[in-house]
């Protein structure tokens, strides 16, 4: 590998497929998309923008189901292999001893982050019907410990660092309204104890083309030697709507809020059937990726078309090799 990564661990059975013969793309998709259909469990009208990562010796995951009543919801699942899921029939019932976060109203595009000791949950969370950051912990991804909702509404995108900064927790974000958000900008946020946030910090705002529109991040970045690796999404308002791509930035590793590449183009459009057809159509939305620390090789969970999930792959040299040389800064 050409660039040091820092904080991973080796994931010998990261599911992986080599890059297609003739393919000059720097992320492919997996041959055999989607790997979660809608009606994976009886209650699905759609599930897609979910959460992945390693545990024990395998994969535990959660899964936004938007169910057959059209709810939007939280299921925890367990895979052996990353690609072949077992989602829970039922949504997460969250423990909490604070009163304001006992009623669950909506959840939606989780993101999972191991920090020191545990996992930790974030996702979009319907606080009086309106949407901000809940976050929740768990060792096991049977019980989870719900806390404090992290800002005011609205805010959708939370995706933590898998480490502190300067002694604090972090986070990205995306200030949004009570509607599907014409506008959106990256945000960096701290907290000494996962309640109190601030430190505010703008990290990127929309740009022109593909993500002209709005930005949000994606999966938890990845620490590497040329800084904190991001994958996001960007959205491009054409005559039919919305249409979501998604590409990748590195941020500086001491002040994240401060990005060093950023990319021109994108990494992943919606072009395959399974991305333009769907609930939503024109959608490629990722919120997970993991890393094999020994290879670089990684694998992204992303939503397709708000109605199933997909699988592309990469690798870290790959995309920062892209990034140092498609940089729009």
């Amino acid at each position: 590998m050409k660039y040091q990564i820092f904080g991973e661990k080796k994931v010998s059975n990261l599911p992986w497929q080599d890059r297609p013969e003739g393919c000059m793309d720097v992320v492919w998709r997996y041959k055999n998309n989607p790997i979660i259909n809608r009606d994976i469990i009886a209650c699905s009208n759609s599930v897609f923008n979910s959460a992945a990562v390693s545990f024990g010796d395998g994969f535990a995951g959660v899964f936004r189901v938007d169910n057959k009543a059209r709810n939007m919801e939280l299921h925890a699942g367990f895979s052996k292999d990353g690609i072949h899921w077992d989602i829970d029939e039922n949504r997460i019932e969250f423990e909490t001893d604070i009163e304001e976060m006992k009623e669950f109203i909506y959840g939606y595009d989780p993101r999972v982050t191991f920090i020191e000791d545990r996992y930790y949950l974030t996702w979009c969370n319907g606080y009086n019907s309106q949407p901000t950051i809940g976050i929740a912990w768990t060792y096991d991804f049977r019980t989870f410990h719900q806390l404090e909702n992290a800002f005011l509404p609205f805010n959708r995108n939370g995706v933590l660092f898998p480490r502190k900064i300067n002694g604090n927790f972090a986070m990205l974000s995306r200030p949004s309204d009570n509607g599907h958000t014409p506008f959106g900008d990256i945000f960096y946020s701290e907290s000494p104890d996962m309640t109190f946030w601030g430190k505010h910090r703008l990290v990127m705002e929309a740009e022109k083309g593909w993500q002209s529109t709005k930005i949000g991040a994606g999966p938890v970045p990845i620490e590497t030697s040329e800084g904190w690796l991001l994958f996001y999404h960007g959205v491009l308002t054409s005559c039919n709507g919305f249409v979501y791509s998604f590409s990748a930035a590195l941020l500086d590793r001491d002040e994240p809020w401060k990005p060093v590449y950023r990319a021109k183009d994108y990494l992943i459009s919606p072009q395959m059937q399974y991305e333009c057809v769907g609930d939503v159509p024109n959608v490629t939305f990722p919120c997970a990726s993991i890393v094999d620390a020994e290879t670089g090789r990684i694998a992204i969970y992303y939503g397709c078309a708000d109605t199933c999930t997909g699988l592309c792959f990469t690798t870290t040299d790959d995309v920062i090799d892209f990034l140092k040389s498609n940089s729009s800064l």
